[in-house]
């Protein structure tokens, strides 16, 4: 999957969400997860993003991970991660939309966001 350095070797304590205790991992064998099925890595300057499918402890289900690497010196990296459940799916990519689309719109109009795909109207019932 092409993991870097800063990848493999995230697992900590903090990574375990007890509300969804099927999520919980066991440490990485030699830095990889097990449980990773598909990743997407996007450099962002001093910031690496990582988007991870994992499957469940079960192997029936699947969620995603967000990751945000963020080297602090040589060898170090700060990392914050955040879990998303295929049931919040939708909600998180109409709200990244529509927050998206005000920033694009109302804020910076006159930015050239390149990149950028198509924004869609979300309906309202699809965020709250």
């Amino acid at each position: 999957m092409g993991y870097d350095e800063n990848h493999e070797i995230e697992q900590d304590a903090g990574d375990v969400d007890e509300s969804h205790p099927e999520t919980a991992q066991e440490p990485p064998s030699r830095g990889r997860y097990r449980d990773e099925v598909f990743s997407k890595r996007v450099p962002a300057g001093k910031r690496t993003y990582f988007f991870d499918v994992k499957t469940t402890r079960s192997g029936e289900d699947y969620f995603i991970t967000i990751t945000e690497s963020k080297r602090i010196d040589e060898g170090r990296y700060e990392k914050h991660k955040i879990f998303l459940y295929k049931e919040d799916f939708g909600k998180f990519v109409a709200a990244m939309h529509e927050v998206v689309r005000h920033v694009k719109d109302q804020c910076l109009p006159e930015f050239d966001f390149r990149g950028l795909p198509e924004l869609t109207e979300v309906p309202a019932e699809n965020i709250d």
